[in-house]
C-alpha cells in the first residue's frame, strides 16, 4: 500500500477505528501491521524504524555540530588576521616610519604637500616643516623643493609653514622651490609665497588669496518641525556662530571683522614673500584664483615648469630624494576612527572655522 492511500477507499474494507489508528501510527512513523504479519516481525519493523529515526537525528546534530565549529574557526581566523595587522601596524609605526634614508650625492630635497592643510592631516605644519628642515640639513640636497597639490586650509598651520621657511629662506643660500602640481590656492598658496621662486604648470590652479567662514542657518527650519533650542552660554555673543541661532548685525560686523583681520595677514605675507614680482592688480587679493598661465601673468608664480622640469635644471643627473616624514598607519587609522567617533556622536572639532581653502 502507498504512503498516500486512503484507507477508505483502497484495499480491504476497515473499520473507522482501524483506519484511524493506521493514521496515527504513520504520523508517528510507526509500521503498518501488514495483513497476515505476527507481533515479532511488527516488532522488528518498529525497531528498525526508531533505529533510523534516531540515525536521521544524530546525523542531523552532527551536521549542525559541524556548521557550529566552522564558523568558530572563521571568527577565531577573523580575530586573529586583526590581531596581527594591528601588530604589523604598530611595529611599522615604531620602526619603519621613523625616519627616511639620506641619499647619497647631489639630489633635490622634496617634500610633499598633499591635501588639505590640518593639524590632523597628512599636510600638518609639523610634519610639513620636519620635512622642510631635513632637506635644509642634508649635505646632498642642492635646493629644497616643496611638493605642492592643496586647496589650502587652516590659517595657523599655512602661516606656522610660512614662517619656517622664510626663516630658513633668509638664513642660507640654498634654494627653496615651490612646485604646484595641479592646485595650489589659498593656504597652499600661503605657503609657496614663502619660497624662493614658484614654479607650476600652465593648467594649473594658483591663487585664491582670501578667507573663507561657511555655515548653515537651520533656526526657521527648528521652528517649523517644533523643535526648542537649549542654549545655556555666559556672554551675550557666546552662541554667535551657532547655526540654530539668528545672527545679529552687530554680530556680523564683529564676524566680518574677524575675516578681515585675517585676510590682511594673508596679504602681507605674500607681499612680503614675493615683493616686487606681484603685479599691480587689485584682483590679486579678491579671493579668485588663476591658472598657471595667468598666474604668470600676474607674478604670482615665477615659471611655467614642472618637477621633473626643475630637477633637470639643478642638476644634470635627476635625483628626487623625499624627505617627508612617514605616516604612521596605526596612528593614522586612530584619528580617523575618532573623528568619525566624534562626528556620530556630535561632539565639538577642533578644526578651526575660518579657512585659508578654495570652496
Amino acid at each position: 500500500m502507498s504512503e498516500n492511500s486512503d484507507d477508505w477507499t483502497e484495499g480491504p474494507e476497515l473499520s473507522a477505528e482501524e483506519a484511524q489508528r493506521r493514521r496515527q501510527a504513520r504520523r508517528q512513523g510507526e509500521p503498518e501491521r501488514a495483513e497476515g504479519e505476527d507481533a515479532e516481525t511488527l516488532r522488528e519493523r518498529r525497531r528498525l524504524a526508531e533505529q533510523a529515526m534516531l540515525d536521521r537525528w544524530i546525523d542531523g546534530v552532527l551536521v549542525e555540530q559541524r556548521r557550529t565549529r566552522r564558523w568558530k574557526l572563521f571568527f577565531r581566523f577573523v580575530f586573529a588576521f586583526l590581531i596581527l595587522a594591528s601588530l604589523t601596524l604598530t611595529f611599522y609605526g615604531l620602526f619603519a616610519a621613523q625616519g627616511t634614508m639620506e641619499a647619497e650625492g647631489p639630489h633635490l630635497g622634496v617634500v610633499e604637500v598633499e591635501g588639505v592643510i590640518d593639524r590632523e592631516s597628512p599636510a600638518s605644519a609639523s610634519r610639513v616643516i620636519e620635512g622642510i628642515e631635513r632637506a635644509w640639513e642634508a649635505p646632498g640636497a642642492k635646493a629644497v623643493v616643496l611638493h605642492i597639490d592643496s586647496p589650502g586650509g587652516s590659517p595657523v598651520q599655512s602661516q606656522r609653514i610660512y614662517d619656517a621657511v622664510m626663516r630658513l629662506r633668509e638664513s642660507g643660500d640654498k634654494p627653496i622651490i615651490a612646485v604646484v602640481e595641479d592646485i595650489g590656492a589659498s593656504g597652499a598658496y600661503y605657503i609657496a609665497a614663502a619660497a624662493d621662486e614658484i614654479v607650476a604648470a600652465p593648467a594649473s590652479l594658483v591663487g585664491s588669496i582670501g578667507v573663507i567662514h561657511a555655515g548653515f542657518g537651520f533656526e526657521q527650519a527648528i521652528q517649523r518641525l517644533g523643535i526648542e533650542r537649549r542654549v545655556f552660554t555666559a556672554g551675550e555673543n557666546k552662541d554667535f556662530l551657532d547655526p540654530f541661532a539668528d545672527v545679529e548685525p552687530a554680530q556680523r560686523r564683529f564676524w566680518q571683522d574677524v575675516l578681515a583681520t585675517t585676510h590682511q595677514q594673508f596679504i602681507d605675507d605674500v607681499k612680503a614673500g614675493r615683493g616686487d614680482r606681484l603685479a599691480d592688480d587689485e584682483r590679486l587679493f579678491s579671493g579668485l584664483i588663476w591658472s598657471g598661465e595667468q598666474a604668470l601673468e600676474l607674478g604670482l608664480v615665477d615659471r611655467l615648469d614642472s618637477l621633473d622640469g626643475v630637477a633637470r635644471r639643478h642638476l644634470e643627473d635627476v635625483r628626487l630624494q623625499n624627505y617627508t616624514p612617514r605616516l604612521d598607519p596605526f596612528e593614522r587609522l586612530s584619528r580617523r576612527f575618532g573623528r568619525v567617533v566624534a562626528s556620530v556622536l556630535g561632539l565639538s572639532s577642533a578644526e578651526t572655522p575660518v579657512r585659508y581653502q578654495l570652496r
